[in-house]
């Protein structure tokens, strides 16, 4: 069984959140903590029925880490009134976004996540609007897309700022070139997750880590007075990875147009209509997004997208670990519009010279069972890609660009 216990504000101190689970006869106790800043985040100025619509909507996703260590089907919400429609919400985020942590351990997740309703019980926030401000709030990375975003909403002459769930080098250089406020918000996950998690019964794998920074940066613009929240996720998050007990497993489902629609109107129903959420690269590929960020030189010696900068197992002083999918599809989509001296520069090898990364180029290339686990592009957008730096010559002595003339 697995209770959700609710949260408890603790000004100047931060957001704790707590959650129970009983497993045969051992028993189990979590707190996470949120801390914002507290000289700017006021508490005050969001109506009780927003706030706790916030916090409660915060509280159901930061569990999924906790609950994923042993998927209990029992599910208790003491302190959470849901509709049936918002219990189906939260059906769908958990199962959807842990289709991937479900596909590798095994599990069948038909029926095995059942969020408890009330019937009668009728949510709505169409009255609960806010004193509108007209700022945007940018979630940051530090990545070519928020990058591209930043810049489009520049050029759009647009008020915003920049967020960061936690605090991360990569991203702190990159806002200081972007010249905009970056706020940053710590998460401090309870220690005993990790200690469980070395258990053999334990089940470890991938969450759906952007439903958590959606939704703490939801919590963010309501407290620091924020109209619009602005993601960058681009029209490939919507492609799958494998297909799975009939359903199809998408390592990006949380960045996906799916889901983006469903918390866009979840918070109109259910939170304020006052705060909006979009992508603003929805409509772009991969590819196109490469070309714009290529005309943003500022950015490369500070930006990385490697998925490394933001683990625990860090590439000690290195923005590319230059091993895993994320790397090389980002090298190839760069390469298309910069050239190899930049590329080498910037990754501090040359990737397509690696024979390594083989493996890895032909998953992306779409010959092999299974797109790979990590947000890239589509086997067209990588082809494409390899077409286009093909066609400049710079590469065709390297080992990837053989191996994709002769495939």
């Amino acid at each position: 069984m697995f209770t959700f216990e609710g949260y408890e504000i603790k000004k100047g101190e931060g957001v704790f959140f707590r959650y129970g689970l009983k497993r045969g006869g051992e028993k189990f106790s979590f707190t996470e903590k949120i801390t914002f800043e507290p000289a700017r985040a006021d508490f005050d100025r969001v109506s009780p029925k927003v706030l706790a619509a916030s916090l409660d909507t915060l509280s159901l996703i930061l569990g999924i880490s906790y609950w994923k260590l042993f998927c209990p089907k029992e599910l208790q919400l003491p302190r959470i009134a849901l509709s049936r429609k918002q219990a189906e919400f939260w059906n769908t985020v958990y199962t959807k976004g842990l289709g991937e942590f479900f596909y590798k351990n095994d599990i069948d997740f038909r029926g095995l996540v059942n969020f408890p309703f009330t019937d009668g019980v009728k949510k709505s926030s169409a009255e609960e609007t806010l004193p509108r401000t007209g700022k945007t709030l940018l979630l940051w990375g530090g990545g070519k897309d928020s990058i591209v975003s930043a810049e489009l909403l520049r050029e759009q002459s647009v008020d915003f700022s920049l967020f960061s769930l936690n605090d991360y080098a990569v991203q702190r250089e990159t806002a200081k070139i972007a010249g905009k406020d970056l706020i940053i918000v710590k998460r401090e996950i309870d220690p005993l997750l990790l200690k469980l998690n070395k258990r053999s019964d334990a089940y470890n794998g991938h969450v759906p880590v952007s439903v958590v920074y959606s939704a703490t940066a939801l919590l963010a613009s309501l407290l620091y007075g924020y109209d619009s929240i602005v993601i960058s996720c681009e029209k490939s998050a919507n492609y799958g990875n494998v297909e799975y007990l009939g359903e199809t497993i998408n390592h990006q489902w949380s960045k996906s147009e799916e889901f983006e629609k469903m918390f866009r109107d979840y918070i109109k129903t259910y939170i304020t209509p006052t705060v909006t959420y979009s992508s603003l690269l929805r409509q772009y590929s991969e590819l196109r997004i490469a070309e714009l960020f290529s005309k943003y030189p500022q950015y490369f010696s500070s930006f990385a997208s490697c998925n490394k900068n933001f683990t625990i197992a860090k590439s000690k002083g290195k923005r590319w670990c230059g091993e895993c999918a994320k790397c090389a599809f980002v090298f190839a989509i760069l390469a298309a519009y910069l050239p190899k001296d930049t590329m080498v520069k910037i990754f501090g090898k040359n990737l397509f010279n690696d024979p390594t990364l083989l493996t890895i180029y032909r998953k992306l290339w779409g010959l092999e069972a299974e797109k790979p686990f990590d947000c890239v592009g589509t086997p067209e957008e990588t082809l494409s890609a390899f077409e286009l730096v093909s066609k400049r010559g710079e590469y065709k002595e390297d080992v990837i660009m053989k191996k994709y003339l002769s495939r």
